[in-house]
Formats: C-alpha cells, sequence, structure tokens
C-alpha cells in the first residue's frame, strides 16, 4: 500500500521517487529514412512591401528543412554565386567540358561540393495588399533530359502581408517539399500543455512552432494530464477544480467545457481516446483499491472495468494505428513499468525490464514504436526520454545530461517529439527529431509540462 499511495503522487506530479542504479547504456537505431535526399533552397528575393518579410519567409523555410529527419539541407555558404529565382533563369544542358558551376544550369546543383539531389527557388511580392511568394522544386538529377521533366512541382503562395503571414507561407513552401519525401504537414496541428504562468496549473495551447500560446482553463486549480481526441476537437484532463481529481472534457477551439459523467471515485483521471474519437479509456478507483482502468463512450456512459490487478493502472495508450491494443503504467510487479495488452485487458506482456521507472508511454502514429521516460540508461536515477520498438522491444535513448525529461508526444508526422525538460527550477516544452536530434524549447514563460501533440481537426 505504501509504494500504492507513492506511485499515485508520481502519477499526479504531486511527488516523486528518487532511485539510483546501475549504469547501464541502452542504444538502437530508429531511423526511418536513411540516404536521406540532400536539398539546396536558394535565398527568395522580392520587392515592393515583400521585400522587408522576405528574410522571415526564407528563415522559416530553412528552419522547417534543418529540423526535418527526413532531408539533408545544403548549407548555403556552398552555393555558387549565381542562383536562379525562377524558371526562366535556367539554362538548359550540361555545362561545357570543364567549365566551373555557376549555378544556372540544374546539373551545377548535383555537382561537389553542392552534391543536392533537389533544388528549391523563388521570389516574393506584394500584391493587393498581399504577401506571394512563387516557389518551385526541380529534380537535379543529370539524366534528366529537359526542364519540364526535372520540375517536381511550381505553386503560388498568399498569405497576410505582414510578418506572420511571410512565417505562414515559408511553413507551407517547406511542408511541400518534405511531402515529396513522405513527410506531413505540421501546419495546423497544436500542442496542448500545462502550465503555471497564471498563478495555477491550467491547460494551455499554443500552435505546433509554439507560437500563439494561450489559456484554455481558467479554475485557478491544478488541472493536469492533457489529452487529446484524434480528430482534433477535444482536450480531456485531470482537474482538481471540483475537489477530488475528476475529468473534464474541452472543446479546444471555442474552450466550451463539454459533458461528461464522472464515477463517485476518489480519482478519475488519465483518458484516452479510441482512434475514432467516440470512446475513452481512463483510470479510477470507482470500484475500491488502486485505480484500474474502465472503458466508457466520451460522455462517461456505458461505464465498464477492464482491469483487477490488484495493482495501480494508469496512462493508458491506445494504439492509434490498430485501436486493438493498449499500453499502460502498472505497479504489479513492484515499481511503475510499461505493459502492453489488448483491448479487453488480456494478453498483458511487460514491456520495460522491471528496471528503473518506467512511465509516461505514448504512441508513435505507426503504431510500431513508443516514447516513455524511464529512469534507467546513461543518467541513472533521472528521468530520459526513450523510444521502444514494441515488436522487438529495442530501446533508443533520446536524451542524456539535459535535466529531467518526460511526458513525450509523438506529432503527427511521426518525425517529431514533443516534451517537457526540466533543466533548472522550471520545466519547459521542447521539441526533438525522432532520432533525438533538433532540440529546441518552444516554451519560456513559468513552468510548462505535460504536453500533447492535437492533429489538425478532421
Amino acid at each position: 500500500m505504501r509504494f500504492q499511495r507513492l506511485f499515485f503522487l508520481v502519477a499526479l506530479g504531486l511527488g516523486g521517487l528518487t532511485l539510483v542504479n546501475a549504469k547501464q547504456q541502452i542504444q538502437g537505431n530508429i531511423e526511418k529514412n536513411p540516404g536521406k535526399p540532400r536539398i539546396a533552397v536558394t535565398d527568395f528575393r522580392a520587392s515592393g512591401a515583400a521585400a522587408g518579410l522576405i528574410a522571415v519567409f526564407n528563415s522559416t523555410v530553412a528552419s522547417d528543412l534543418q529540423s526535418s529527419p527526413l532531408v539533408n539541407l545544403v548549407p548555403k555558404t556552398m552555393y555558387p554565386l549565381q542562383v536562379p529565382q525562377q524558371p526562366s533563369d535556367l539554362i538548359p544542358g550540361v555545362a561545357p567540358g570543364g567549365a566551373p558551376p555557376q549555378g544556372k544550369r540544374l546539373t551545377d546543383w548535383s555537382l561537389p561540393p553542392i552534391s543536392a539531389n533537389f533544388l528549391g527557388m523563388g521570389y516574393g511580392a506584394e500584391n493587393r495588399g498581399q504577401f506571394v511568394v512563387f516557389g518551385w522544386l526541380y529534380s537535379v538529377a543529370p539524366n534528366i533530359a529537359t526542364l519540364q521533366q526535372a520540375q517536381v512541382f511550381g505553386k503560388i503562395y498568399t498569405a497576410t502581408l505582414d510578418q506572420a503571414g511571410a512565417i505562414d507561407a515559408g511553413h507551407r513552401y517547406a511542408a511541400d517539399i518534405l511531402a515529396q519525401f513522405g513527410g506531413k504537414s505540421l501546419v495546423g496541428t497544436r500542442i496542448v500543455f500545462v502550465s503555471d504562468r497564471s498563478g495555477a496549473k491550467e491547460i494551455w495551447v499554443m500552435n505546433w512552432d509554439g507560437s500563439e500560446q494561450r489559456q484554455l482553463t481558467h479554475y485557478g486549480s491544478i488541472s493536469t494530464f492533457p489529452s487529446a481526441s484524434p480528430d482534433g476537437r477535444i482536450v480531456a484532463f485531470t482537474s482538481y477544480a471540483g475537489g477530488n481529481p475528476n475529468i473534464y472534457l474541452l472543446s479546444i477551439d471555442t474552450g466550451r467545457r463539454l459533458p461528461y459523467y464522472n464515477q463517485r471515485a476518489s480519482m478519475n483521471a488519465f483518458v484516452t481516446f479510441t482512434p475514432d474519437s467516440k470512446r475513452i479509456i481512463f483510470s479510477s478507483t470507482a470500484g475500491g483499491g488502486p485505480a484500474q482502468l474502465y472503458t466508457a463512450n466520451v460522455d462517461g456512459s456505458n461505464l465498464r472495468r477492464l482491469t483487477s490487478s490488484g495493482a495501480i493502472e494508469v496512462e493508458a495508450k491506445i494504439n492509434p494505428k490498430t485501436g486493438t491494443n493498449l499500453v499502460d503504467v502498472s505497479g504489479r510487479s513492484g515499481l511503475p513499468q510499461i505493459y502492453h495488452m489488448n483491448m479487453e485487458a488480456a494478453d498483458v506482456q511487460r514491456l520495460t525490464p522491471g528496471t528503473g521507472e518506467a512511465t509516461n508511454p505514448a504512441w508513435d502514429p505507426d503504431g510500431v514504436h513508443i516514447a516513455f521516460a524511464w529512469t534507467k540508461g546513461f543518467e541513472p536515477g533521472n528521468y530520459n526520454i526513450f523510444v521502444m520498438d514494441v515488436a522487438s522491444q529495442q530501446i533508443t535513448q533520446l536524451t542524456a545530461n539535459e535535466g529531467r525529461n518526460e511526458n513525450p508526444s509523438w506529432a503527427p508526422d511521426s518525425a517529431h517529439i514533443v516534451y517537457a525538460s526540466k533543466r533548472g527550477r522550471q520545466s519547459q516544452i521542447w521539441v526533438m527529431n525522432a532520432d533525438g536530434t533538433g532540440k529546441h524549447s518552444l516554451t519560456q514563460s513559468g513552468s510548462n509540462e505535460k504536453p500533447v501533440w492535437v492533429n489538425a481537426e478532421q
């Protein structure tokens, strides 16, 4: 019972256990796209009122491509002095033998030191009070016969004539480039998180890139552990606003509270949605004893108990790809560990080795990997982010020597992970590539934690 109480406090973020474990290095390889294509993108130029905004557009494109694990962006220091801005600048064919690359032929960009596979180019302008960008992407493979055959796409991007518009256009152009290599655009997706910047732990939401951060709840209490429906419409979370920890549901767009019936219990918490967003699984003490897993309709009706393990069962996460299996955090073997089971809570299998504390599981949209927090690896005793291939149980460590790192959540593109990192007195929201590279913070104000990446509304 003492462990169950401690684990309960850990799960709700009100306490913690510190364990000192023998150093164990855990390594693996989850690279999904070996042999990444090399992309060169020239600095776009602009005229008129757009001239003062084109630098923001260029930096946005470069940042998006540099942070993507799908491509390698060739540094601009390697580019030729003459760079094309539009198709009419291009010269067909191959440069005469021995002539140095000038940049106006596509094949110039495939030669060392650039050695690119694709070239992006374009320009901006003002048109009727709007910011307009013309953007192209070309293959620079030397075996392509004509410029028309080399063109991958050419598009026009229209946005507001201000910095926000230039950023938006840059995101869309970069997303179109990444889409050629299987990337999904994150534009329109959001991140829900917990912040105390208003004086209490409330639920906040921001755009995927950290912009437009706004407060969703105003309860003046502890509201924590948010989750989101797969259709991007609903945020569920645990709040003490009414006394005991209960489940609340809000519309992510309007902030309006949605109907939900909480069972009479000392705790109802930790919601996960089925892929169709119509049912949930959550933890409750409604049956007495430690928290167990229950399933219900999204409004709390049609309740059914799933587990009767005799140990605390929290943080269930349904596989978004299959909808037929889930992972959760259980104390059935002593320390909190991650378990795998079907939707009827049968075929139970422990995934983590049983050493240290393993918590905060989160499914990759591919339904193959989970990310989680664990007190093993290169910093025994401190939580770090790991990724596991569920079938093989191969584990890769993504964070180390960077403070306390918890609550990972995958982006809809399977290529990024958002998480909370406490590197001083306060925790902040960080994002990284799914291979652990490209780490950068999204928040700076207050203490911020427990992020969840939300799909664009369907």
